[in-house]
């Protein structure tokens, strides 16, 4: 049975399907909506991606899109702005006021989200703060720190 998503998570342009399997899981167990942006680093049958998803991915809620602007024709119409996971923004999630059906979107592993992009939402960017000796976190823990923050905020109305 097809339910709402709470939340949609892209991934723009993943390239590792070990982090996309186990973001996937995560979508699974949150009960939001994984997206997909091409051109992707692997393909969608691989079984890395299969595996790390475990038997959770045909409980998945996912979709594949060409490129952002067939994303953005998807997404559901609620009005609802992107966030923008980057390392680089002033703000930290936390912050953030998460709403349902919000989309949180986080970049490739090694290219993060382009300049293009960051810039036509310089307002919704977010950051996960962390010291200076590490370089970033992992893509599949950073969904899951963000997810879940936004699933609590949602659950106890704080939006």
């Amino acid at each position: 049975m097809q339910h709402e998503p709470i939340l949609n998570v892209v991934l723009y342009e993943p390239e590792i399907p070990g982090n996309t399997g186990a973001v996937g899981r995560t979508c699974v167990a949150a009960g939001a909506k994984l997206w997909l942006v091409r051109p992707l680093g692997f393909q969608l049958s691989d079984r890395q991606m299969r595996r790390a998803g475990l038997d959770y991915w045909e409980h998945l809620d996912w979709e594949a899109v060409d490129d952002w602007e067939h994303l953005v024709g998807r997404l559901p119409r609620a009005g609802h702005t992107p966030w923008l996971l980057t390392k680089s923004a002033p703000i930290a999630y936390t912050e953030a006021r998460f709403g349902p059906a919000d989309v949180l979107v986080f970049g490739s592993e090694t290219r993060g989200l382009p300049p293009s992009l960051l810039a036509e939402h310089s307002d919704r960017r977010l950051s996960i703060p962390m010291r200076a000796e590490a370089r970033s976190l992992n893509l599949s823990v950073s969904a899951g720190i963000v997810v879940y923050e936004a699933l609590r905020q949602i659950r106890s109305g704080r939006q």
